[in-house]
């Protein structure tokens, strides 16, 4: 499998990432354990998490997709196999601040703490923080890289003109820059990164990791009705796109599966890795013959004309 590699960390990853989202709140630990399990055996080897994972379950405060993915790298003892990608910056610190020196240095450790692990090998900033200055947050960011506590950096949710003002201030100080950013992108959704912050992360080479590549599963094709998602922890993710377009897409995504004797989760997978700039998309997944499923998508290459009819579908 050829890996991708990260902006220029020096970091590279098999070209699908996995979205721990799921662990604790969809997944639970046994689950969590065997998707990982599968996840690597298959040769893939990033998972993506946050420290707010997974808050969002009743009872639950954050931190416990980051706590399952410790334990399953202490019981496997395959900390040097995988790539852990983790984000702060979404919980505000004691201060107030998303991402100010100190509310990074307690997340950082907490993170480590749950992972049960020295060192995380790529730490974003989960969103822009407008109230801290860029300069504060890439110091503490950077401050992390030489303890040797962080490998690469990357930036999630941030604007063309942040991102860049970012990579400006990391350069005139000499400071372990963003290489990596995590958009909303997938074919139903392309407004977000397509233009300038495509174009800005291309001439930066920086290494593009999507989210919602599937669009919280909408371009699997098994959501076509409301019927379908009914009741459906991602329900209120999918509902927008039942419509005209939504259904054109769905069908542009059959058409090309069944000429390429594929599925359309595995299409849609195939064009996001076809788009400039695109590392990796993250996939979640429930189930192992779910997960060997979307996995597929890293041996398929679209064809010109596969490509045309996918995107001609989104207009």
């Amino acid at each position: 499998m050829i890996k991708r590699q990260l902006g220029r960390s020096g970091l590279s990853i098999a070209p699908i990432v996995f979205g721990g989202n799921v662990f604790g709140w969809t997944a639970d630990k046994s689950t969590s354990f065997a998707l990982m399990d599968a996840f690597v055996a298959h040769g893939f080897d990033c998972i993506d998490t946050a420290d707010v994972y997974a808050r969002w379950v009743p009872g639950h405060t954050g931190g416990e997709s980051e706590t399952i993915i410790g334990e399953w790298l202490t019981a496997r003892q395959s900390r040097d196999k995988v790539v852990i990608a983790t984000k702060c910056g979404m919980a505000a610190g004691a201060d107030g601040k998303f991402l100010s020196r100190a509310s990074i240095i307690a997340a950082v450790e907490a993170s480590l703490k749950r992972l049960q692990t020295d060192y995380i090998d790529l730490y974003q900033a989960h969103k822009d923080d407008a109230d801290t200055p860029l300069e504060e947050t890439l110091e503490a960011f950077a401050s992390l890289v030489k303890a040797g506590k962080v490998r690469a950096l990357g930036a999630s949710n941030y604007k063309a003109d942040r991102l860049a003002q970012a990579l400006k201030i990391s350069a005139a100080n000499n400071w372990p820059r963003y290489e990596t950013l995590q958009p909303e992108y997938n074919l139903a959704e392309r407004g977000v990164f397509e233009g300038e912050l495509q174009q800005l992360c291309v001439a930066e080479s920086i290494g593009v990791i999507t989210f919602y590549s599937l669009a919280s599963g909408f371009l699997t094709g098994k959501y076509r009705s409301l019927d379908d998602v009914a009741g459906r922890a991602r329900a209120g993710g999918v509902k927008k796109y039942l419509d005209a377009r939504g259904f054109r897409i769905l069908q542009a995504l059959d058409e090309v599966a069944g000429r390429e004797r594929s599925t359309p989760a595995r299409v849609a997978l195939a064009w996001l890795l076809a788009q400039p700039a695109v590392a990796a998309p993250i996939v979640s997944a429930t189930s192992v013959a779910q997960l060997e499923d979307i996995l597929g998508a890293a041996s398929l290459k679209l064809s010109a004309s596969d490509l045309d009819v996918l995107d001609s579908a989104c207009g």
